[in-house]
């Protein structure tokens, strides 16, 4: 083992030692564990020497492709959007020879928000492997790493439908996957929060609950910095928008830059965390949409614009310091892992708000929510968990129907995981 990698070990906490080693092992891993309790890392630590071509990370949207630089399970296992159902894409995927070889070259696949992926994707996926690499054990022999946490957003349902979780599915069991759950919190230092936080993963509104949330309502503050979190996209977009109008500086329209083939870029331009224009003024609040290679600044980092420039920005963070900006390349990957469209951008966007979904992975300092009207389990559990303090928490308003569970998930997790 090199020092570098060495050195890289003894960042991670010793039941992050344990997960990395369970990913060394061959088997087929679960790793799982609650917002904040350090997934990703370990991820990042054990593709460190590995080779993406051979051990490629799958997201479960085209959103999270786009930010992991990866490509999404879907597109690797030719499902597309399932026309037809799983009988009907299993007998077109065979066919295609192109997605077969694919599968026989990789060694395994790392499937990044396992929670969003559909049963009966997983299912069809499993069994098109075991076509390509003409084997009946799971997945044709490959090696599986799902990564993950079913607390947090469900897979897309249509309306009326029964959530189809892929832990239901049989393919879950045949699978066979080795559970590493991570349980310490890494963001989160707070116990009283923790625990909460705990309760409304779980649904359960405890008298707990019940105290935190009431002594954390407010009035809205509409000159409060903190991030917004809204359910929906559009009501974070006006609510920037908003704000922005208030400023009174000249306004600077960003063009994001596309360049690759047409129909990837069409999907670009809706998967991409930046907007077609970025519209700045000097002086508004904005947020960091990725991590940056040299540690200035991560995902959900806040600061304000103090000077623009065409080539870069000048953004001073929170807490004072002063960076400079350049453009990034957001780029999207075809099934084999090929650049087909990229965006060029800066990596931030107006901070005053975003949605819940684009909110996860993300940390926040200062965060303004709505819990009056969620509707999907895992909301309320990932607006809130984005906090590193709960001292940064406003709630506008909150109601004991938006704190959902499934209780597929409670079931899941008491029957997987060791008392």
């Amino acid at each position: 083992m090199n020092l570098e990698k060495q050195e890289s070990l003894i960042q991670l906490s010793a039941e992050q030692k344990h997960a990395f080693e369970m990913c060394q092992s061959g088997e087929n891993i679960f790793l799982t564990g609650g917002a904040g309790s350090g997934k990703s890392f370990v991820v990042r630590e054990f593709m460190k020497d590995k080779n993406d071509k051979e051990m490629p990370i799958l997201a479960s949207t085209g959103a999270a492709a786009v930010l992991l630089g990866g490509r999404t399970f879907h597109s690797f296992f030719g499902l597309g959007i399932m026309e037809g159902g799983a009988q009907a894409t299993f007998a077109r995927v065979i066919n295609d020879k192109k997605t077969m070889k694919r599968i026989r070259q990789v060694e395994g696949v790392i499937i990044d928000e396992i929670s969003m992926i559909p049963g009966d994707a997983l299912m069809v996926a499993e069994m098109i492997s075991q076509a390509a690499r003409e084997s009946s054990l799971p997945w044709g022999g490959m090696r599986m790493i799902a990564v993950g946490d079913f607390g947090q957003l469900p897979p897309v349902t249509r309306f009326g439908q029964k959530r189809d979780w892929c832990f239901l599915n049989d393919v879950w069991r045949k699978t066979d996957f080795q559970i590493c759950h991570l349980n310490l919190n890494q963001r989160i230092q707070d116990n009283e929060f923790l625990n909460v936080l705990s309760d409304i993963r779980e649904g359960q509104i405890t008298e707990r609950v019940k105290d935190f949330l009431q002594d954390h309502t407010q009035a809205h503050d509409e000159d409060h910095p903190g991030t917004r979190l809204f359910p929906r996209r559009d009501q974070s977009e006006e609510y920037n928008q908003k704000k922005l109008a208030e400023i009174n500086e000249d306004e600077v329209i960003i063009d994001s830059i596309y360049f690759g083939e047409q129909r990837y870029i069409e999907i670009l331009t809706k998967s991409a965390p930046v907007p077609q224009q970025l519209k700045l003024k000097v002086g508004c609040r904005v947020l960091f949409l990725k991590n940056d290679s040299q540690k200035r600044w991560v995902n959900g980092t806040r600061g304000t614009l103090v000077h623009y420039q065409p080539d870069h920005l000048v953004v001073r963070k929170e807490g004072g310091r002063e960076v400079t900006v350049e453009k990034f390349s957001f780029s999207l990957l075809d099934a084999d892992g090929n650049m087909k469209a990229s965006v060029i951008q800066f990596p931030v966007n107006l901070a005053y708000a975003t949605t819940i979904h684009k909110s996860q992975g993300a940390t926040l300092d200062e965060l303004w929510c709505d819990l009056g009207s969620l509707w999907e389990p895992g909301h309320a559990y990932v607006a809130l968990s984005r906090l590193r303090d709960a001292s940064g928490l406003h709630i506008v308003r909150w109601h004991p129907r938006s704190i959902i569970t499934d209780p597929a998930v409670t079931a899941f997790y008491k029957n997987s995981l060791p008392s």
